[in-house]
């Protein structure tokens, strides 16, 4: 089979992935191999093939198949797989395997087990035409929502979807999205589903005018006026959701949150001073358990959230990683295998 393999981390542009032809899996008892339709690509799929968490052990092996947001049909069956069925549409997400045993797995709370495995980053993802998957990872993709817009759904979607969770929302607060890219906007389609009164902040016009699209309240131009300020002029928000890969950013949000606020934090930054006396609280949040990622594809086929795509073929990966990496993908990539 066709697939995009990385050989060694480093810069992008110096030609660090490739394509190539592997061997097609072979599905093992309790997994399924798909036929890939979609692929899409995710700012953690940068991090990994640019070497930045080399030393938390990411990759867990070189070569390796990046891509953990999947969409595709069951193209082989392993042993004990009575419940999926050949030429079923089903999606896959970073949370490729759990232990099913200790106490996260155990309370509804997967995404925390310590004994996991990472679509794309400790085992091979998809982008590739065929791809291996665990039957009890794998969700039945509804008919009503299409393969670009169904990928997405599995990092993105599920991501954003436990971060507003997370934020506790509801009619009458009001609250601050940092970071407009392929989370972040649709962080904004889930906040203002709760009917709280949002708030989209980023540097970026063309982010802007994504957000601008998507029913909230008010966009603020981070690049043009002071964010805090602006946002402290209206009292401040109940809750900021960041998505911005900046130390600064996360900051800004802190102060723009109210005493007794919430702060959720989806990416890697340094939170700084934090003056505890506000009793503002701050929530780390990634991905989400296989519950909370039904309720994302049942909100989406009822027409209610829907990713803004960017489509691109499976040989223009490298590129589309470039372009990711300087700021010029609106929302979201995907790869159409």
């Amino acid at each position: 089979m066709r697939a995009v393999i990385l050989d060694r981390t480093g810069p992008v542009e110096d030609s660090v992935l490739r394509l190539g032809e592997v061997d097609k899996p072979v599905a093992g008892p309790g997994e399924v191999v798909m036929k890939v339709s979609t692929c899409g690509v995710c700012h953690s799929n940068l991090h990994m093939i640019e070497g930045d968490w080399v030393d938390g052990g990411v990759p867990a092996f070189l070569p390796i198949i990046p891509g953990h947001e999947v969409v595709g049909v069951i193209d082989s069956l392993g042993p004990g797989v009575d419940w999926l069925h050949l030429g079923q549409r089903v999606g896959v997400q970073p949370l490729w395997r759990t232990c099913g045993h200790c106490e996260y797995c155990l309370s509804g709370e997967e995404q925390r087990c310590q004994d996991k495995d990472i679509t794309g980053e400790t085992v091979h993802g998809g982008y590739a035409e065929y791809m291996l998957a665990k039957a009890l990872h794998c969700y039945p993709v509804p008919d009503e929502i299409g393969d670009v817009e169904a990928a997405p759904l599995f990092c993105p979607g599920i991501t954003a979807y436990s971060a507003v969770f997370r934020a506790s929302l509801s009619p009458g607060k009001r609250v601050a999205v940092f970071g407009i890219g392929g989370v972040g906007h649709m962080v904004l389609e889930f906040a203002v589903l709760t009917g709280a009164e949002v708030i989209a902040v980023t540097r970026s016009v063309v982010h802007g005018n994504v957000a601008s699209t998507l029913g909230v309240n008010q966009v603020i131009n981070a690049a043009e006026v002071d964010a805090v300020d602006a946002i402290k002029t209206m009292g401040g928000v109940d809750a900021s959701i960041v998505f911005a890969p900046a130390d600064e950013v996360v900051r800004q949000a802190i102060d723009a949150t109210r005493p007794g606020g919430t702060v959720v934090v989806g990416v890697q930054v340094d939170l700084g001073r934090f003056l505890f006396a506000d009793e503002k609280k701050i929530v780390g949040s990634v991905i989400g358990p296989r519950h909370r990622m039904n309720d994302v594809l049942k909100l989406a086929a009822q027409g209610r959230v829907k990713p803004v795509c960017d489509v691109f073929s499976l040989e223009e990966a490298p590129e589309v990683l470039s372009k990711l990496k300087h700021g010029e993908i609106r929302a979201r990539a995907v790869l159409k295998i």
